[in-house]
């Protein structure tokens, strides 16, 4: 049998084919069970074996020049097809985004991007850390030694391990150690905001383990409380949207601030719940605390690694989760937790509402 002539047949057929049906087709007839050349491969059991020498290889040639050749021109039809397909389709990108949500940004989420625009407004810059923290970071450097007393106003989760310097870990109860971690790595001045998780011991319908605080920290020469109470009212007015803010500052006692502040804001009930705007001693008017700052303690600076002689500055505590609970009206900080689409979709954000100062740092969806 002539194998040159027939596999130059086939190989003319297979190059002729127009669509993969027939390319398929041509497969059977050559490769195929009871296809020609599986017909010529069955009868090299029937020769003697000098002829199966000499035929053998020739027909395993030709097999593999046929198959070679079917593959290729295989994606050579897929190509134009896949081809010919995308030239014919086109996506209308300005159709309408769908009508129903599919899905909402969390309240918490949503308020912590209020905060870095109204703080980055302000000229601070966002700084994070671990949250799983070494005792030194989050007590000793604070000026909270292991024999310090305010160490009990925090119900701290501890892990069994120390670390490699010998230190205590634990899941820090605020976002203070990055004051310290950024202190030690920037130096002076210094404008941050540090917003993060934080963890305590206690879970009731105000508290959970797991809650959200954002820390303000500026070093600066000639810093003093006028500058905190200013940044302060700043920060209340444009988060609350609202230019009748009134603070109360109250002394209080934070180890690591000295002076230390406790700041209210005035407030009037309405619709059973508290909106805040005015004096707290107007009619029908109160004062509700909503965070605690003062003057960073002299051994702070020291322990960031900043001499507190040359270099002044303040700090702030806010609680995220209740800011948001008192800007939105919600009354069960639980409920932030519980992963509720029904109550996400009612308190949710459009991912589409980003927080600006131009725009508004709290338009609900």
């Amino acid at each position: 049998m002539d194998h040159a002539a027939t596999g130059q047949e086939a190989l003319a057929r297979i190059a002729g084919a127009d669509d993969l049906d027939t390319l398929e087709a041509l497969r059977v007839e050559f490769l195929g069970k009871q296809g020609s050349i599986s017909g010529l491969l069955k009868t090299l059991g029937k020769l003697d074996p000098e002829e199966r020498k000499v035929e053998g290889p020739k027909i395993h040639a030709l097999r593999e020049s046929v198959s070679e050749a079917l593959a290729v021109r295989k994606d050579t039809l897929e190509t134009a097809a896949l081809d010919a397909r995308l030239a014919a389709e086109t996506i209308d990108l300005s159709l309408p985004a769908p009508s129903t949500p599919r899905g909402a940004v969390h309240p918490v989420s949503q308020v912590m991007d209020e905060l870095a625009e109204v703080f980055a407004d302000l000229g601070f810059a966002v700084a994070t850390g671990p949250e799983i923290e070494d005792d030194w970071h989050n007590f000793t450097a604070l000026n909270m030694p292991e024999s310090h007393p305010a160490r009990a106003m925090h119900d701290t989760f501890y892990f069994p391990d120390r670390n490699d310097d010998g230190r205590e870990m634990l899941l820090r109860t605020h976002t203070s150690p990055v004051q310290i971690r950024s202190m030690i790595q920037q130096g002076a001045p210094i404008r941050i905001i540090a917003p993060g998780r934080v963890y305590r011991s206690d879970s009731d319908a105000t508290h959970t383990p797991m809650f959200h605080q954002i820390e303000g920290l500026v070093i600066d020469k000639g810093i003093h409380l006028g500058h905190l109470k200013w940044t302060l009212e700043a920060f209340l007015k444009a988060f609350f949207e609202r230019d009748d803010i009134v603070l109360r500052l109250r002394p209080s006692y934070f180890p690591f601030t000295e002076p230390s502040i406790e700041v209210d804001v005035g407030y009037s009930s309405q619709g059973g719940r508290r909106v805040v705007g005015g004096s707290g001693d107007a009619p029908g008017h109160a004062w509700m605390e909503v965070l605690g700052s003062g003057m960073v303690n002299r051994r702070v600076i020291a322990a960031g690694g900043i001499d507190p002689d040359e270099w002044q500055g303040f700090a702030f505590g806010i609680g995220v989760d209740r800011l948001a609970m008192l800007k939105y009206g919600m009354d069960d900080l639980r409920a932030f937790f519980d992963g509720d689409v029904r109550w996400l979709s009612h308190y949710g954000f459009s991912a589409l509402d980003v927080p600006t100062l131009s725009g508004g740092v709290g338009t609900p969806a």
